[in-house]
C-alpha cells in the first residue's frame, strides 16, 4: 500500500500542474496540440552514478534532469538533493521553472534536476564526489547555452563550486556561465542568497498597497523557517512588520506581541530549525489558523486544504512554498475575498537574481548589490501587475492568471519555431 500511495503522490504533482497549464492554454486560445508539448519536459534524463564512500564500498545513486522547453532560450533550474526525489516530481518542478522564467520575464525554459540521496548522513568528501559524478554524468546536455543548473533542496554554493569546477575540467576552459548559485570569487552574483526571500518580501508589499494595508502595522505569519523564510523573517522585521508566528518541521511558534526574530535566527541550527528549545509550542496547522494580516506558507506543498481554508483568517496569503495551496483551498479563499500571490510569482526572486549571475558570467562585468537590488524589484514588480491586470482582464484568480503569464511565451515561441 506504501508503495501505491507514493506512486499517487508523484502523479497528483505532475497532473495537478499540467491541469493548470491546460486550463492557462485554453484561456489564451491555444489548441489542444500546444498543450500535448508542453505537459511533458521536451528531454528527461536518468543517471546512475557510482560514488566511492569513505568506508571504501561503492554506492551508486540515481540522478535525474529535466529540460522541459528550450523554444525561448537554455533551460534553468536547481538541482536538490533529497531521499524522496522522484522523476515526476523533477519533471513537474521544470514546469513550474518554465513558468516562473515566462512570468519574470526572462529567456529561459525550465529544468530541474536531482539525486536521490540523504545529504544529511554523508560526509563532506562524499557529498563532493557525489556532485562531481552527476556533472560528469550530465555534462552532455548542459552547458551555458543549453541548460543552467543552480542550488536547490539541500544544495548550496559549495556544491555549485565543485559542480562548475569539474564541468572546466571536462570542458578544458573556465565556463562560470555553466551553473549559477556560486560563491562570489567564482563568478557568483551578489544577493543571490537573500534572493527569493526578497522577491518574497516585494510581492508582500505590491499586494499590502493592493489591500491598502501598512506594512509597518501588519501582522504577519511564516510557516517554515529555513533559508528563505529565516531571511523573510528577518527582512519584513527590519522593515517594520509584526511577525507573530514562525515554524520549521517540529512545531510552531505564536506570540500575537510580536516574536523576536534576531534572538531565533541566532539560536536556529543549520536545518532551519528552533521550536525544539521552546516547551510552549503549536502545530503547524494550529499556526495556520491563527488570526494574521499576511500569511507566508514557506515550508512545503499542500498546507491549505479544503480541509481548513475556511479557518485562515489572513487576508493576504503569498506563497513562498512551491504548491502550498490546494485547487480547492484556492477557490474557497477566494470566494471568500483573500488575497493569494501564487507561488510561482512569489518565488521568482531567486530565478531572477540566477539570470542575473548567469549575464554577468557571459559580460565579465560584475553588478554591485545596490544595482542587483534594483533590478530584481523592477523584474517583480513588473510581473506582479502583470498577473493582476491578466486576473483582471479574463475574470480568473491570480494563480490561473500568472500560469497565463508564464506560459504564454513558451507557447508563442514554439508556435513561431513552427513545433506547433
Amino acid at each position: 500500500m506504501g508503495a501505491i500511495a507514493e506512486k499517487g503522490k508523484e502523479s497528483s504533482i505532475l497532473s495537478s500542474t499540467q491541469d493548470v497549464i491546460q486550463q492557462a492554454l485554453g484561456k489564451l486560445g491555444y489548441e489542444e496540440g500546444m498543450f500535448e508539448l508542453l505537459k511533458e519536459p521536451v528531454r528527461m534524463l536518468t543517471v546512475r552514478i557510482p560514488v566511492r564512500m569513505d568506508d571504501g564500498t561503492v554506492k551508486v545513486f540515481t540522478g535525474y534532469r529535466a529540460q522541459h522547453n528550450d523554444a525561448v532560450g537554455p533551460t534553468k533550474g536547481g538541482v536538490r538533493f533529497h531521499p524522496e526525489v522522484t522523476a515526476d516530481e523533477v519533471k513537474a518542478l521544470s514546469l513550474w521553472m518554465t513558468l516562473k522564467c515566462g512570468i519574470v520575464n526572462i529567456p529561459y525554459g525550465g529544468g530541474k534536476g536531482g539525486i536521490v540521496c540523504d545529504p544529511r548522513t554523508m560526509s563532506f568528501p562524499e557529498i563532493e564526489r557525489l556532485s562531481r559524478g552527476y556533472v560528469r554524468a550530465i555534462s552532455q546536455i548542459v552547458g551555458p547555452s543549453k541548460d543552467i543548473p543552480a542550488p536547490d533542496v539541500f544544495t548550496n554554493s559549495q556544491i555549485m563550486a565543485w559542480m562548475v569546477d569539474e564541468y572546466s575540467r571536462i570542458r578544458e576552459f573556465d565556463s562560470p556561465g555553466f551553473i549559477t548559485g556560486k560563491p562570489i570569487v567564482l563568478g557568483g552574483s551578489h544577493g543571490r542568497e537573500t534572493a527569493t526571500a526578497m522577491g518574497v518580501t516585494i510581492c508582500i508589499e505590491e499586494a499590502a498597497k493592493l489591500k491598502q494595508l501598512d506594512l509597518r502595522e501588519a501582522t504577519v505569519i511564516i510557516q517554515g523557517f529555513g533559508n528563505a523564510g529565516g531571511y523573510l523573517a528577518k527582512i519584513l522585521s527590519d522593515r517594520g512588520a509584526k511577525i507573530i508566528g514562525i515554524s520549521d518541521a517540529y512545531g510552531a511558534l505564536y506570540d500575537e506581541t510580536g516574536l523576536d526574530i534576531e534572538y531565533l535566527l541566532d539560536r536556529r541550527d543549520s536545518f532551519g530549525t528552533v521550536t525544539t528549545l521552546f516547551k510552549n509550542t503549536i502545530t503547524n496547522e494550529e499556526l495556520l489558523e491563527k488570526k494574521c494580516d499576511i500569511l507566508v506558507p514557506a515550508a512545503i506543498a499542500n498546507q491549505i486544504t479544503e480541509a481548513n481554508a475556511r479557518e485562515i483568517k489572513a487576508s493576504i496569503i503569498v506563497e513562498a512554498a512551491n504548491g502550498p495551496t490546494t485547487t480547492e483551498a484556492t477557490n474557497i479563499l477566494t470566494e471568500r475575498g483573500v488575497l493569494i500571490v501564487p507561488d510561482v510569482l512569489a518565488s521568482s526572486g531567486g530565478v531572477t537574481v540566477s539570470y542575473f549571475e548567469w549575464v554577468q558570467n557571459n559580460l565579465g562585468y560584475y553588478w554591485s548589490e545596490e544595482e542587483v537590488s534594483e533590478k530584481l524589484r523592477s523584474k517583480i514588480v513588473e510581473a506582479f501587475h502583470q498577473v493582476v491586470e491578466t486576473a483582471t482582464r479574463y475574470n480568473v484568480d491570480p494563480r490561473l492568471a500568472a500560469y497565463m503569464v508564464g506560459v504564454r511565451k513558451t507557447a508563442e515561441a514554439s508556435r513561431f519555431r513552427g513545433w506547433i
